[in-house]
């Protein structure tokens, strides 16, 4: 059985990379950091905004409201505040289930 290496995950992504990881424009990026309090990207000395997984996990979140489940921008901000502590189990689960989705596409190629 071949060696897979684990993919390593970077501490800080740039607005092109989030952007890209959801296929969306960086304005949208840039808007939706002034309209979500959760959202808070370090920004260097030079003004770009680093976000970190953190920020990436909040982005999958607004997301899945907003584009997804067609919640408006302030329905999302108030599904956010209900659900606080649920938003962080439920992007959790999403991800194992995507990871595991994956894990068995890569068994099925295989055989």
């Amino acid at each position: 059985m071949p060696y897979k290496e684990k993919e390593i995950e970077k501490v800080y992504y740039s607005i092109g990379e989030v952007a890209k990881i959801f296929n969306v424009n960086t304005s949208l990026i840039r808007f939706w950091e002034k309209e979500f309090d959760i959202i808070r990207p370090f920004k260097n000395k030079k003004g770009d905004r680093l976000f970190t997984q953190t920020d990436i996990e909040n982005f999958r979140e607004i997301f899945r409201l907003v584009k997804e489940q067609g919640f408006t921008l302030q329905g999302a901000k108030e599904k956010l505040k209900q659900n606080k502590g649920d938003i962080t189990g439920n992007t959790d689960i999403v991800k194992t289930l995507e990871n595991i989705k994956d894990f068995l596409l890569e068994i099925k190629n295989e055989l």
